[in-house]
């Protein structure tokens, strides 16, 4: 395991998803924007360890060493569980243990997958319309959808998720949830003002995998309706406290108190590691069901190939499934995944008894070479403790 041994130059809001500023960005989020606490129970315990690998001598099918991967790659922290214990461990030059490092869309994966804890608790029903729990959506894209057409990304909207575009609709979204100063966008609304904004694009509501984040901002508007408490509290009380997280995350908020269900979750690399272990036992935690069993299995066995096929990430994965947030590609059977722009993931690979995580600090938002290379050294890995 390293540490924290050299000094970043702070980021402001301006840069701070800007290389090299991000790299200190990424791991003090609540400098910069407003956040709220998911805060830990009093049932902690540290994640056990056994024999590190060396990660030197593994290779990728890309022909490099794991180690040198994930050296060439921004990689803040690197964390792989197999039978629920630490066998290899690593920070960046900014980042240790307890820093609290921004997940982005894996954030969409814990909002997943507290979806399921609610509707276990008979507090949502995702075949119900979402103007059941946000009716100020009627005029909206979500008018006249379902939570389940929110939860797999197969909502008719018109949004253009591109991150590069200072102009486009990513940048005005970035405004309205405070994560950029107003700059060219005066926006005096919040999350939800923008999200009731969304047209309803051509084509109907469930025909084709649309990847837009707002949808999942939507989603964390639903479960604080249904559940009636704010996100972070439902987080906390839900999934960090029961599964026995070690340290306090938190979330973004807007200026009115919404949640960035979408990409504003902030944790550390040992508790994100948990919750993936968590999944990949079916929501148990000790013999407790934290996340229903029935989500889970849903996740790995629901969800539609020929939305996946007609969607806009088929240059990620060629063919699979996108189902309550999480990814499940076709390539290596039983795999499913959760991630997030700069190169944040969770990779369960069942057959493997493994759970990994890599927190990044990516200059490029969207890397498909980096992808592929991250996707490489998780399969090595999973290769290697098959044998």
């Amino acid at each position: 395991m390293t540490t924290m041994t050299t000094a970043m130059p702070e980021a402001t809001l301006e840069n701070w998803r800007r290389h090299p500023h991000n790299t200190w960005g990424f791991n003090h989020v609540d400098r910069l924007v407003t956040t709220q606490p998911i805060k830990i129970g009093q049932d902690t315990h540290p994640l056990p360890r056994a024999e590190q690998l060396d990660l030197s001598a593994i290779s990728t099918d890309g022909g490099k060493t794991i180690s040198a991967a994930l050296s060439d790659s921004f990689t803040d922290g690197f964390m792989v569980l197999h039978r629920g214990r630490i066998i290899a461990e690593q920070y960046g030059p900014a980042t240790d243990a307890e820093t609290r490092h921004i997940v982005f869309s894996v954030s969409k994966s814990l909002t997943g997958s507290l979806a399921g804890v609610l509707v276990e608790r008979g507090e949502l029903d995702v075949d119900q319309p979402v103007i059941r729990y946000v009716p100020e959506l009627a005029a909206s894209a979500y008018g006249d959808c379902t939570v389940r057409h929110i939860l797999d990304m197969t909502v008719s909207v018109r949004f253009i998720e591109d991150y590069l575009d200072p102009k486009g609709d990513v940048a005005r979204y970035r405004v309205a949830m405070d994560w950029d100063p107003p700059k060219a966008f005066e926006y005096e609304g919040g999350l939800h003002d923008f999200v009731a904004t969304l047209p309803h694009d051509a084509g109907p509501h469930g025909e084709k995998f649309h990847y837009v984040s707002p949808n999942s901002d939507v989603l964390g508007w639903i479960l604080e309706r249904a559940g009636g408490r704010a996100m972070a509290e439902l987080l906390s009380r839900y999934i960090w406290q029961p599964m026995g997280a070690e340290n306090d995350a938190y979330i973004t908020v807007d200026r009115q108190g919404g949640a960035r269900t979408a990409g504003g979750i902030c944790t550390t690399v040992a508790d994100l590691t948990r919750f993936g272990e968590m999944m990949r036992l079916k929501g148990l935690v000790d013999g407790r069901q934290v996340i229903p069993e029935s989500w889970i299995d849903d996740i790995l066995n629901g969800g539609d190939r020929q939305a996946w096929a007609r969607g806009d990430l088929t240059d990620l994965f060629t063919s699979g499934r996108y189902r309550s947030k999480w990814y499940i590609p076709d390539d290596v059977p039983g795999e499913f995944c959760a991630i997030g722009i700069h190169g944040q993931w969770i990779y369960v690979d069942p057959a493997a008894e493994m759970t990994a995580v890599k927190l990044s600090s990516q200059p490029i938002p969207a890397d498909d070479d980096l992808d592929q290379q991250t996707l490489q050294i998780f399969r090595a890995l999973g290769k290697h403790l098959k044998r």
